[in-house]
Protein backbone atom coordinates (compact mmCIF):
# COMPACT_ATOMS: atom_id res chain seq x y z
CA UNK A 1 0.00 0.00 0.00
CA UNK A 2 1.11 3.49 -0.75
CA UNK A 3 2.23 6.36 1.71
CA UNK A 4 -0.41 7.86 0.50
CA UNK A 5 -2.87 4.93 0.69
CA UNK A 6 -1.89 4.55 4.48
CA UNK A 7 -2.66 8.43 5.06
CA UNK A 8 -6.26 8.44 3.64
CA UNK A 9 -6.58 5.19 5.96
CA UNK A 10 -5.60 7.01 9.01
CA UNK A 11 -7.30 10.20 8.73
CA UNK A 12 -10.35 8.40 8.21
CA UNK A 13 -9.93 6.46 10.98
CA UNK A 14 -9.50 9.42 13.27
CA UNK A 15 -12.71 11.36 12.09
CA UNK A 16 -14.14 8.23 13.04
CA UNK A 17 -13.51 8.77 16.67
CA UNK A 18 -14.63 12.36 16.44
CA UNK A 19 -18.10 12.84 17.55
CA UNK A 20 -20.89 13.94 14.88
CA UNK A 21 -20.55 17.15 16.44
CA UNK A 22 -17.55 18.17 15.55
CA UNK A 23 -17.82 16.30 11.83
CA UNK A 24 -20.51 18.21 11.17
CA UNK A 25 -20.23 21.96 12.75
CA UNK A 26 -18.63 23.65 9.90
CA UNK A 27 -21.37 22.13 7.18
CA UNK A 28 -23.60 24.38 4.89
CA UNK A 29 -26.53 22.63 6.74
CA UNK A 30 -25.66 24.33 10.00
CA UNK A 31 -26.14 27.64 9.79
CA UNK A 32 -24.57 30.49 11.38
CA UNK A 33 -27.60 32.14 14.18
CA UNK A 34 -28.28 35.21 14.91
CA UNK A 35 -31.45 36.21 17.73
CA UNK A 36 -31.91 40.11 17.48
CA UNK A 37 -33.91 40.87 20.59
CA UNK A 38 -35.64 44.14 20.76
CA UNK A 39 -37.02 45.44 24.27
CA UNK A 40 -40.20 46.39 24.94
CA UNK A 41 -41.48 46.27 21.35
CA UNK A 42 -44.66 45.48 20.53
CA UNK A 43 -46.97 43.55 18.03
CA UNK A 44 -47.98 46.58 16.13
CA UNK A 45 -44.77 48.45 16.46
CA UNK A 46 -43.66 47.45 13.22
CA UNK A 47 -44.94 48.18 10.08
CA UNK A 48 -45.15 44.11 9.04
CA UNK A 49 -47.52 43.56 11.90
CA UNK A 50 -49.76 46.56 10.84
CA UNK A 51 -48.23 49.94 11.86
CA UNK A 52 -49.23 52.49 9.91
CA UNK A 53 -47.49 55.72 11.56
CA UNK A 54 -44.22 54.53 11.80
CA UNK A 55 -42.36 52.36 8.75
CA UNK A 56 -39.81 49.68 9.79
CA UNK A 57 -38.15 48.27 6.59
CA UNK A 58 -35.73 46.19 7.40
CA UNK A 59 -37.40 44.67 10.17
CA UNK A 60 -40.41 44.36 6.89
CA UNK A 61 -37.60 42.63 4.65
CA UNK A 62 -36.93 40.14 7.23
CA UNK A 63 -40.49 39.29 7.35
CA UNK A 64 -41.15 39.62 3.71
CA UNK A 65 -37.86 36.64 3.41
CA UNK A 66 -38.94 34.56 6.41
CA UNK A 67 -41.61 33.61 8.01
CA UNK A 68 -44.01 35.92 10.35
CA UNK A 69 -45.18 34.86 13.04
CA UNK A 70 -48.86 35.57 14.46
CA UNK A 71 -49.02 33.59 17.57
CA UNK A 72 -45.16 34.11 18.66
CA UNK A 73 -44.45 34.90 22.21
CA UNK A 74 -41.80 35.51 24.46
CA UNK A 75 -42.39 34.16 28.32
CA UNK A 76 -42.57 36.68 30.74
CA UNK A 77 -43.77 40.32 30.23
CA UNK A 78 -40.80 41.84 31.64
CA UNK A 79 -37.12 41.51 30.64
CA UNK A 80 -34.99 39.76 33.23
CA UNK A 81 -37.71 36.60 33.13
CA UNK A 82 -37.94 36.65 29.65
CA UNK A 83 -33.87 35.99 28.98
CA UNK A 84 -33.48 34.27 31.36
CA UNK A 85 -35.92 31.25 29.85
CA UNK A 86 -34.40 32.31 26.56
CA UNK A 87 -31.49 31.06 27.69
CA UNK A 88 -32.22 28.40 29.91
CA UNK A 89 -35.29 27.04 28.25
CA UNK A 90 -36.95 27.10 31.56
CA UNK A 91 -39.72 29.01 33.00
CA UNK A 92 -37.90 31.76 35.30
CA UNK A 93 -40.77 31.61 37.80
CA UNK A 94 -39.30 28.11 38.62
CA UNK A 95 -36.40 30.00 39.82
CA UNK A 96 -36.61 32.44 43.02
CA UNK A 97 -35.41 35.83 42.27
CA UNK A 98 -35.62 36.10 38.29
CA UNK A 99 -38.20 39.12 38.95
CA UNK A 100 -36.96 42.39 37.11
CA UNK A 101 -33.51 42.47 38.22
CA UNK A 102 -31.43 45.43 40.50
CA UNK A 103 -28.19 47.01 39.73
CA UNK A 104 -25.78 44.51 42.54
CA UNK A 105 -27.69 41.42 41.18
CA UNK A 106 -25.60 38.57 41.35
CA UNK A 107 -25.69 36.33 38.25
CA UNK A 108 -28.97 34.54 37.72
CA UNK A 109 -28.10 31.53 35.99
CA UNK A 110 -25.17 29.44 37.79
CA UNK A 111 -21.97 28.70 35.95
CA UNK A 112 -22.03 25.77 34.23
CA UNK A 113 -26.01 25.39 33.20
CA UNK A 114 -26.87 23.74 30.25
CA UNK A 115 -28.00 27.15 27.99
CA UNK A 116 -28.92 28.13 24.45
CA UNK A 117 -25.36 29.00 23.71
CA UNK A 118 -23.62 25.86 25.82
CA UNK A 119 -25.36 24.03 23.35
CA UNK A 120 -24.54 25.66 20.37
CA UNK A 121 -20.82 25.84 21.75
CA UNK A 122 -20.68 21.77 21.90
CA UNK A 123 -21.87 21.89 18.28
CA UNK A 124 -18.48 23.64 17.33
CA UNK A 125 -19.86 27.16 17.55
CA UNK A 126 -18.15 30.49 18.06
CA UNK A 127 -20.76 32.62 20.60
CA UNK A 128 -21.32 36.15 21.55
CA UNK A 129 -23.91 38.37 23.23
CA UNK A 130 -23.78 42.12 22.55
CA UNK A 131 -26.56 44.47 24.36
CA UNK A 132 -28.15 44.31 27.36
CA UNK A 133 -28.01 41.86 29.62
CA UNK A 134 -30.21 42.56 32.80
CA UNK A 135 -29.09 38.73 34.55
CA UNK A 136 -26.49 39.81 37.24
CA UNK A 137 -23.24 39.66 36.85
CA UNK A 138 -20.90 37.97 39.68
CA UNK A 139 -21.45 35.59 43.49
CA UNK A 140 -23.07 37.47 46.00
CA UNK A 141 -22.95 41.16 44.17
CA UNK A 142 -20.77 42.21 40.97
CA UNK A 143 -17.22 42.99 41.47
CA UNK A 144 -17.45 45.87 39.57
CA UNK A 145 -13.46 46.83 39.87
CA UNK A 146 -12.28 43.59 39.45
CA UNK A 147 -13.31 40.32 37.52
CA UNK A 148 -16.91 40.50 37.27
CA UNK A 149 -17.85 36.36 36.55
CA UNK A 150 -19.60 34.23 36.60
CA UNK A 151 -21.40 35.79 34.06
CA UNK A 152 -21.85 34.65 30.11
CA UNK A 153 -18.45 33.59 29.93
CA UNK A 154 -19.42 30.94 32.56
CA UNK A 155 -22.67 29.31 30.49
CA UNK A 156 -21.61 28.91 27.16
CA UNK A 157 -20.65 32.55 25.76
CA UNK A 158 -17.09 32.86 24.12
CA UNK A 159 -17.51 36.71 23.76
CA UNK A 160 -19.80 39.51 25.65
CA UNK A 161 -20.33 43.17 25.49
CA UNK A 162 -22.91 43.97 27.61
CA UNK A 163 -24.72 46.70 29.24
CA UNK A 164 -24.93 44.84 32.47
CA UNK A 165 -28.56 45.89 33.78
CA UNK A 166 -30.93 47.92 32.01
CA UNK A 167 -30.56 51.91 31.27
CA UNK A 168 -32.58 53.04 33.67
CA UNK A 169 -30.57 51.46 36.32
CA UNK A 170 -27.10 52.11 37.08
CA UNK A 171 -24.33 51.43 36.03
CA UNK A 172 -23.43 53.16 31.92
CA UNK A 173 -20.48 51.08 32.01
CA UNK A 174 -19.69 48.50 29.13
CA UNK A 175 -18.61 44.98 30.65
CA UNK A 176 -16.01 43.56 27.82
CA UNK A 177 -16.13 39.68 28.84
CA UNK A 178 -15.20 39.79 32.51
CA UNK A 179 -14.19 43.21 33.37
CA UNK A 180 -15.70 46.86 33.24
CA UNK A 181 -14.47 48.71 29.75
CA UNK A 182 -11.65 51.62 30.31
CA UNK A 183 -12.02 51.72 33.58
CA UNK A 184 -9.03 53.60 35.56
CA UNK A 185 -8.26 52.29 38.78
CA UNK A 186 -7.75 56.12 40.14
CA UNK A 187 -11.40 56.35 40.44
CA UNK A 188 -12.91 52.87 41.24
CA UNK A 189 -16.53 52.30 40.48
CA UNK A 190 -19.01 51.88 43.53
CA UNK A 191 -22.81 50.72 43.25
CA UNK A 192 -25.66 51.24 45.54
CA UNK A 193 -28.71 51.42 46.86
CA UNK A 194 -28.74 54.35 48.98
CA UNK A 195 -27.37 57.68 48.34
CA UNK A 196 -23.32 57.79 49.42
CA UNK A 197 -23.45 61.21 50.68
CA UNK A 198 -26.19 64.12 51.35
CA UNK A 199 -25.01 66.39 48.71
CA UNK A 200 -24.97 63.89 46.23
CA UNK A 201 -27.01 65.04 42.78
CA UNK A 202 -29.97 63.15 42.18
CA UNK A 203 -33.02 63.42 40.23
CA UNK A 204 -34.96 64.90 42.91
CA UNK A 205 -32.29 67.25 44.44
CA UNK A 206 -30.93 68.80 40.76
CA UNK A 207 -34.34 67.78 38.47
CA UNK A 208 -33.89 71.62 37.20
CA UNK A 209 -30.82 70.11 35.71
CA UNK A 210 -32.00 67.38 34.10
CA UNK A 211 -32.76 66.86 30.08
CA UNK A 212 -35.42 63.97 30.25
CA UNK A 213 -37.15 64.36 32.93
CA UNK A 214 -38.93 61.70 35.33
CA UNK A 215 -42.41 60.63 35.57
CA UNK A 216 -42.20 58.28 38.27
CA UNK A 217 -39.01 56.61 40.23
CA UNK A 218 -35.76 57.56 38.05
CA UNK A 219 -34.58 60.46 40.18
CA UNK A 220 -31.80 58.58 42.25
CA UNK A 221 -27.73 59.24 40.70
CA UNK A 222 -27.88 61.56 37.26
CA UNK A 223 -25.98 60.54 34.58
CA UNK A 224 -25.68 62.22 30.92
CA UNK A 225 -28.83 64.33 32.04
CA UNK A 226 -31.10 61.55 33.07
CA UNK A 227 -31.92 60.33 36.34
CA UNK A 228 -31.64 56.40 37.01
CA UNK A 229 -32.77 53.88 39.39
CA UNK A 230 -30.21 53.40 41.85
CA UNK A 231 -26.78 55.18 43.26
CA UNK A 232 -23.41 55.07 41.79
CA UNK A 233 -20.08 57.25 41.78
CA UNK A 234 -16.39 56.31 40.40
CA UNK A 235 -15.98 55.09 37.13
CA UNK A 236 -16.41 58.31 35.00
CA UNK A 237 -13.56 57.57 32.29
CA UNK A 238 -15.83 54.10 31.43
CA UNK A 239 -19.19 55.53 31.28
CA UNK A 240 -20.96 55.97 27.81
CA UNK A 241 -23.23 57.93 26.48
CA UNK A 242 -26.77 57.10 25.88
CA UNK A 243 -26.84 58.16 22.50
CA UNK A 244 -23.96 56.07 21.34
CA UNK A 245 -25.45 52.50 22.28
CA UNK A 246 -26.46 51.35 19.32
CA UNK A 247 -23.88 52.51 17.61
CA UNK A 248 -21.08 50.60 19.48
CA UNK A 249 -23.38 47.56 19.61
CA UNK A 250 -23.66 47.05 15.88
CA UNK A 251 -19.76 48.30 15.17
CA UNK A 252 -19.15 45.74 17.47
CA UNK A 253 -21.29 43.09 15.81
CA UNK A 254 -20.51 43.53 12.62
CA UNK A 255 -16.81 43.23 13.24
CA UNK A 256 -17.33 39.95 15.51
CA UNK A 257 -19.38 38.20 12.33
CA UNK A 258 -16.30 39.28 9.80
CA UNK A 259 -13.80 37.30 12.49
CA UNK A 260 -15.73 34.81 12.58
CA UNK A 261 -17.47 34.21 9.34
CA UNK A 262 -15.60 31.32 8.09
CA UNK A 263 -16.94 29.26 11.42
CA UNK A 264 -20.34 28.67 12.24
CA UNK A 265 -21.58 31.34 15.30
CA UNK A 266 -24.41 32.12 17.40
CA UNK A 267 -24.55 36.02 18.23
CA UNK A 268 -27.30 37.11 20.51
CA UNK A 269 -28.09 40.81 19.58
CA UNK A 270 -29.70 42.06 22.58
CA UNK A 271 -30.87 45.44 22.11
CA UNK A 272 -31.89 48.75 24.38
CA UNK A 273 -34.32 50.03 21.83
CA UNK A 274 -37.03 50.97 22.88
CA UNK A 275 -36.75 50.50 26.25
CA UNK A 276 -36.14 53.38 28.56
CA UNK A 277 -34.67 55.76 28.79
CA UNK A 278 -35.94 56.72 25.32
CA UNK A 279 -32.60 58.30 24.04
CA UNK A 280 -31.61 57.47 20.28
CA UNK A 281 -28.87 58.64 18.47
CA UNK A 282 -28.67 62.51 17.41
CA UNK A 283 -29.71 61.73 13.95
CA UNK A 284 -32.88 59.32 14.54
CA UNK A 285 -33.95 61.91 17.02
CA UNK A 286 -37.16 63.64 15.66
CA UNK A 287 -37.40 61.22 12.32
CA UNK A 288 -40.88 59.96 13.25
CA UNK A 289 -44.33 61.46 14.65
CA UNK A 290 -44.49 59.28 18.10
CA UNK A 291 -41.81 60.97 19.72
CA UNK A 292 -38.26 59.24 21.45
CA UNK A 293 -40.24 56.42 21.64
CA UNK A 294 -41.11 55.98 17.81
CA UNK A 295 -37.26 57.35 17.31
CA UNK A 296 -36.51 54.60 19.22
CA UNK A 297 -37.67 52.53 16.61
CA UNK A 298 -36.45 53.73 13.83
CA UNK A 299 -33.00 52.89 15.40
CA UNK A 300 -33.67 49.46 16.35
CA UNK A 301 -34.87 48.67 12.30
CA UNK A 302 -31.67 50.66 11.33
CA UNK A 303 -29.89 48.02 13.59
CA UNK A 304 -31.41 45.16 12.29
CA UNK A 305 -30.51 46.79 8.23
CA UNK A 306 -26.91 47.02 9.57
CA UNK A 307 -26.62 43.23 10.75
CA UNK A 308 -28.25 41.84 7.65
CA UNK A 309 -25.99 44.41 5.22
CA UNK A 310 -23.16 43.05 6.83
CA UNK A 311 -23.93 39.33 6.06
CA UNK A 312 -25.07 40.29 2.43
CA UNK A 313 -21.52 42.03 2.12
CA UNK A 314 -19.80 38.93 3.35
CA UNK A 315 -21.42 36.93 1.42
CA UNK A 316 -23.07 34.58 4.41
CA UNK A 317 -26.95 36.13 4.42
CA UNK A 318 -27.75 32.46 2.90
CA UNK A 319 -26.23 30.73 5.79
CA UNK A 320 -27.71 32.63 8.33
CA UNK A 321 -30.65 32.16 9.94
CA UNK A 322 -31.94 34.91 11.80
CA UNK A 323 -34.68 35.47 14.72
CA UNK A 324 -35.80 38.72 15.46
CA UNK A 325 -38.71 38.83 18.65
CA UNK A 326 -38.84 41.17 21.70
CA UNK A 327 -38.36 40.46 25.65
CA UNK A 328 -42.09 41.67 26.41
CA UNK A 329 -45.12 44.00 24.94
CA UNK A 330 -45.24 47.94 24.69
CA UNK A 331 -45.18 50.02 27.72
CA UNK A 332 -45.28 53.95 27.21
CA UNK A 333 -45.09 56.00 30.07
CA UNK A 334 -42.25 54.02 31.44
CA UNK A 335 -40.69 56.91 34.23
CA UNK A 336 -39.66 59.66 31.80
CA UNK A 337 -41.80 62.36 30.57
CA UNK A 338 -40.59 61.50 26.73
CA UNK A 339 -43.97 62.42 25.18
CA UNK A 340 -44.80 58.69 24.66
CA UNK A 341 -48.03 59.03 25.33
CA UNK A 342 -48.83 62.71 24.07
CA UNK A 343 -47.46 62.01 20.76
CA UNK A 344 -49.42 58.71 20.06
CA UNK A 345 -52.19 59.77 17.86
CA UNK A 346 -53.55 56.62 16.40
CA UNK A 347 -50.22 54.58 16.72
CA UNK A 348 -51.62 50.96 18.42
CA UNK A 349 -48.46 49.76 20.20
CA UNK A 350 -50.04 46.36 20.97
CA UNK A 351 -51.87 45.60 17.86
CA UNK A 352 -54.91 43.94 17.75
CA UNK A 353 -54.63 42.89 21.52
CA UNK A 354 -55.05 43.96 25.12
CA UNK A 355 -52.53 44.79 27.37
CA UNK A 356 -48.68 45.44 27.64
CA UNK A 357 -45.52 45.16 29.53
CA UNK A 358 -46.04 43.56 33.17
CA UNK A 359 -49.37 42.16 32.72
CA UNK A 360 -50.12 38.63 31.31
CA UNK A 361 -52.78 39.69 28.96
CA UNK A 362 -51.85 38.98 25.01
CA UNK A 363 -50.08 42.11 24.52
CA UNK A 364 -47.72 41.40 27.35
CA UNK A 365 -45.86 38.36 26.04
CA UNK A 366 -47.80 38.17 22.12
CA UNK A 367 -45.06 40.23 20.05
CA UNK A 368 -43.12 40.13 16.44
CA UNK A 369 -41.36 37.12 15.97
CA UNK A 370 -39.54 36.32 12.74
CA UNK A 371 -37.52 34.04 11.36
CA UNK A 372 -35.41 34.52 8.08
CA UNK A 373 -33.26 31.51 6.21
CA UNK A 374 -32.85 32.53 2.91
CA UNK A 375 -33.14 29.37 0.57
CA UNK A 376 -34.21 26.75 4.12
CA UNK A 377 -37.29 29.18 4.62
CA UNK A 378 -39.85 29.76 2.53
CA UNK A 379 -41.89 33.45 3.04
CA UNK A 380 -45.03 32.86 5.27
CA UNK A 381 -47.09 33.83 7.56
CA UNK A 382 -48.16 31.19 10.48
CA UNK A 383 -50.39 31.42 13.05
CA UNK A 384 -48.60 28.16 15.26
CA UNK A 385 -47.92 28.90 18.71
CA UNK A 386 -44.04 29.48 18.96
CA UNK A 387 -42.18 31.06 21.98
CA UNK A 388 -38.52 32.18 22.37
CA UNK A 389 -38.14 30.22 25.37
CA UNK A 390 -38.30 26.92 22.45
CA UNK A 391 -35.17 28.45 20.97
CA UNK A 392 -32.77 26.50 23.16
CA UNK A 393 -34.67 23.30 22.51
CA UNK A 394 -35.29 23.99 18.67
CA UNK A 395 -31.70 25.69 17.58
CA UNK A 396 -29.43 22.69 19.33
CA UNK A 397 -32.09 20.58 17.55
CA UNK A 398 -31.35 22.01 14.18
CA UNK A 399 -27.59 21.38 14.64
CA UNK A 400 -28.00 18.19 15.84
CA UNK A 401 -27.21 18.22 19.73
CA UNK A 402 -29.41 16.44 22.20
CA UNK A 403 -30.40 17.87 25.57
CA UNK A 404 -28.23 16.17 27.91
CA UNK A 405 -31.02 14.84 30.36
CA UNK A 406 -34.32 15.83 31.38
CA UNK A 407 -33.22 18.67 33.89
CA UNK A 408 -31.71 20.35 30.95
CA UNK A 409 -34.06 23.07 29.38
CA UNK A 410 -36.89 21.97 31.16
CA UNK A 411 -39.41 24.47 29.21
CA UNK A 412 -38.40 24.10 26.34
CA UNK A 413 -40.37 21.97 23.24
CA UNK A 414 -38.29 21.58 19.51
CA UNK A 415 -40.60 23.57 17.63
CA UNK A 416 -37.84 23.50 15.13
CA UNK A 417 -39.72 21.93 12.15
CA UNK A 418 -42.71 24.98 12.43
CA UNK A 419 -39.73 27.30 13.23
CA UNK A 420 -38.36 26.42 9.71
CA UNK A 421 -42.05 26.45 7.66
CA UNK A 422 -41.74 22.95 7.34
CA UNK A 423 -45.83 21.60 5.94
CA UNK A 424 -47.52 20.02 8.56
CA UNK A 425 -45.65 21.06 11.36
CA UNK A 426 -47.36 22.30 14.42
CA UNK A 427 -46.00 24.85 17.66
CA UNK A 428 -46.04 23.89 21.03
CA UNK A 429 -49.24 22.77 23.00
CA UNK A 430 -49.33 25.06 25.33
CA UNK A 431 -47.79 28.12 26.73
CA UNK A 432 -47.50 29.52 30.62
CA UNK A 433 -47.41 33.56 30.32
CA UNK A 434 -45.81 35.27 33.55
CA UNK A 435 -45.63 39.05 34.64
CA UNK A 436 -42.57 40.00 36.40
CA UNK A 437 -42.90 36.68 38.28
CA UNK A 438 -43.03 38.60 41.72
CA UNK A 439 -47.21 38.56 41.90
CA UNK A 440 -47.88 35.17 41.10
CA UNK A 441 -49.94 36.38 37.66
CA UNK A 442 -49.58 33.69 35.03
CA UNK A 443 -51.66 33.57 31.40
CA UNK A 444 -52.07 29.93 30.09
CA UNK A 445 -52.96 29.23 26.58
CA UNK A 446 -53.94 26.33 25.62
CA UNK A 447 -55.43 26.19 21.78
CA UNK A 448 -57.41 29.11 21.50
CA UNK A 449 -58.28 29.28 25.46
CA UNK A 450 -56.54 31.43 27.58
CA UNK A 451 -56.80 31.11 31.50
CA UNK A 452 -55.94 34.21 33.60
CA UNK A 453 -55.08 33.66 37.37
CA UNK A 454 -53.86 35.72 39.42
CA UNK A 455 -52.56 35.20 42.67
CA UNK A 456 -52.11 39.47 43.51
CA UNK A 457 -55.67 39.68 42.42
CA UNK A 458 -54.64 42.78 40.40
CA UNK A 459 -52.44 43.77 37.56
CA UNK A 460 -50.82 46.67 35.98
CA UNK A 461 -50.95 48.68 32.79
CA UNK A 462 -53.40 46.52 31.32
CA UNK A 463 -54.56 49.79 29.32
CA UNK A 464 -51.19 51.14 28.68
CA UNK A 465 -51.76 53.86 31.37
CA UNK A 466 -49.61 52.86 34.58
CA UNK A 467 -52.27 51.72 36.71
CA UNK A 468 -53.22 49.02 39.09
CA UNK A 469 -56.71 47.32 38.17
CA UNK A 470 -58.38 45.35 40.96
CA UNK A 471 -59.10 41.92 38.85
CA UNK A 472 -61.00 38.57 39.33
CA UNK A 473 -58.73 35.53 40.89
CA UNK A 474 -59.75 33.28 37.52
CA UNK A 475 -60.77 34.81 33.81
CA UNK A 476 -61.31 32.52 31.06
CA UNK A 477 -60.92 33.96 27.56
CA UNK A 478 -61.93 32.78 24.11
CA UNK A 479 -58.86 33.52 21.97
CA UNK A 480 -60.49 32.77 18.33
CA UNK A 481 -63.48 34.92 19.08
CA UNK A 482 -62.15 37.53 21.27
CA UNK A 483 -58.25 38.05 20.83
CA UNK A 484 -58.63 41.42 22.52
CA UNK A 485 -59.71 39.60 26.43
CA UNK A 486 -62.96 41.73 26.68
CA UNK A 487 -65.26 38.93 27.29
CA UNK A 488 -64.98 36.18 30.45
CA UNK A 489 -66.61 33.08 29.73
CA UNK A 490 -65.36 31.03 32.67
CA UNK A 491 -69.30 31.29 33.59
CA UNK A 492 -70.09 29.65 30.33
CA UNK A 493 -67.60 27.12 30.45
CA UNK A 494 -66.46 25.66 33.60
CA UNK A 495 -65.57 22.28 32.58
CA UNK A 496 -62.87 24.19 30.67
CA UNK A 497 -61.97 26.17 33.25
CA UNK A 498 -61.64 23.80 35.62
CA UNK A 499 -59.16 21.48 33.15
CA UNK A 500 -57.02 24.40 32.59
CA UNK A 501 -56.36 25.34 36.00
CA UNK A 502 -55.59 21.89 36.99
CA UNK A 503 -53.19 21.32 34.42
CA UNK A 504 -51.31 24.97 35.08
CA UNK A 505 -51.47 23.97 38.20
CA UNK A 506 -49.72 20.60 37.53
CA UNK A 507 -47.23 22.16 35.22
CA UNK A 508 -46.37 24.71 38.09
CA UNK A 509 -45.56 22.39 40.58
CA UNK A 510 -44.08 19.55 38.83
CA UNK A 511 -41.48 21.55 37.67
CA UNK A 512 -41.24 21.35 34.35
CA UNK A 513 -43.73 21.35 30.98
CA UNK A 514 -41.41 19.98 28.43
CA UNK A 515 -43.01 16.07 28.01
CA UNK A 516 -40.18 13.95 29.61
CA UNK A 517 -40.92 9.76 30.20
CA UNK A 518 -43.65 9.61 31.78
CA UNK A 519 -45.28 12.61 30.53
CA UNK A 520 -47.76 13.54 27.89
CA UNK A 521 -48.14 16.72 26.11
CA UNK A 522 -51.33 18.65 26.88
CA UNK A 523 -54.14 18.20 25.15
CA UNK A 524 -56.90 21.23 24.24
CA UNK A 525 -59.35 21.00 26.65
CA UNK A 526 -62.52 19.32 24.73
Amino acid sequence: MTTLGVSIIALLMLLSLLPASTLQAGSNDRPNIIVIMADDLGYGDVSCYGAKAITTPNIDRLANEGIRFTSGYCSASTCTPTRYSLLTGTYAFRKQGTGIAPPNSPTLIPAGTVTLPSLLQSAGYNTAVIGKWHLGLGEGQPNWNGDLKPGPLEIGFDHCLLLPTTNDRVPQVYVNDHRVENLDSSDPLWVGNKKPTEDHPTGVSHRSTLRLDWSHGHNHSIHNGIGRIGYYTGGHAARFRDEELADRWVNDSVKWIEQNRDEPFFLFFSSHDLHVPRMPHERFQGTTSLGLRGDSIAQLDWCVGELTDALDRLQIADNTLIVFCSDNGPVLDDGYKDEAVEKLGDHKPAGPFRGGKYNVYEAGTRTPLIVRWPGKVQPAVSDQIVCTIDLAASLSSLVGVPLPNDEACRDSFDVSDALLGKPGAVGRPHLIQQDNGVKGNFGFRVGNWKLHRYGAKNTYNVELHMKNSAIEPFQLFDLQTDPMETKNVIDEHPEIARQMKEELDTLIKQGHSRPISQTAPTKTPS
